[in-house]
């Protein structure tokens, strides 16, 4: 690693597992030191602290099902960490509801939970961050989104909505920030082989699911982390408004 981000403070949301975890680990071995948002498992974000390289790790606890209590968030890492260089809008959630088969109320309730974790948080954490940001004299941004934005998400039409905004939010928040020297960039992963992918990729549906790429597998956890990384690094400037495909070669939009 580079030591890139030595001296950096870096808050990852939904870092107790899987993308997160590592996306964690990565930033630290850079030099950087990392804030650990997690929802309820503190045991499991203790132990991912426990494991990352460096000092000056914290652990942060916030429920994002209420997305105007995540300002506090930043407030707490900035209190605490002195200030706040890079934020990663990882945590996230995946609710099936397929269109035919769920009753209006379940169908609007799985909409609004979805939306309110996966993208009234990030961009409420998004606007926090960034006026601090503006205060330090820049910073940078990097939402977590999906590819199921592209393709279709038609078992669960909100996460890849709520994808779709996210990415959107990117392009948007680039163009405002770039005079401020806070660079905003996304990136879209297809399946993962994490704990919450486990029960797909492990059942009947795993074998089709690795076909969908040329590589014949899916995505490690690792592989994310390493892309996150570079794009937290100052040279990665110039890269301000791009979405990035981690998918393998999965799906290929033009």
């Amino acid at each position: 690693m580079s030591g890139a981000l030595q001296n950096k403070v870096c808050l990852v949301t939904g870092a107790s597992r899987g993308i997160g975890a590592a996306i964690a680990a990565a930033l630290a071995a850079d030099g950087a030191s990392v804030g650990i948002h997690y929802g309820s498992d503190q045991q499991a974000a203790e132990k991912v602290a426990a494991d990352l390289p460096g000092t000056g790790h914290a652990l942060f606890a916030a429920d994002f099902s209420d997305a105007d209590l995540a300002p506090d968030l930043v407030d707490r890492v900035v209190q605490s960490m002195g200030r706040l260089d890079v934020l990663v809008n990882n945590a996230g959630i995946y609710r099936a509801h397929s269109l035919l088969n769920v009753d209006a109320g379940e169908w609007m309730k799985r909409w609004r939970e979805v939306l309110e974790v996966n993208l009234f948080g990030p961009a409420a954490l998004c606007q926090s961050a960034a006026a601090c940001m503006v205060a330090q004299g820049g910073g940078r941004i990097i939402n977590i989104g999906s590819r199921g934005a592209f393709r279709g998400e038609p078992d669960g039409p909100a996460y890849g909505a709520s994808k779709a905004g996210l990415h959107s939010l990117s392009q948007s928040l680039a163009v405002a920030l770039a005079p401020h020297n806070i660079q905003v960039v996304a990136v879209a992963p297809g399946f993962v082989e994490t704990d919450m992918a486990s029960a797909l990729l492990d059942g009947e549906s795993g074998v089709a699911i690795r076909g969908q790429s040329p590589l014949n597998r899916v995505a490690r956890p690792d592989e994310i982390a390493e892309t996150v990384r570079f794009l937290a690094a100052t040279e990665a400037q110039f890269l301000t408004g791009a979405i990035i495909d981690i998918n393998g070669a999965s799906y290929l939009r033009t």
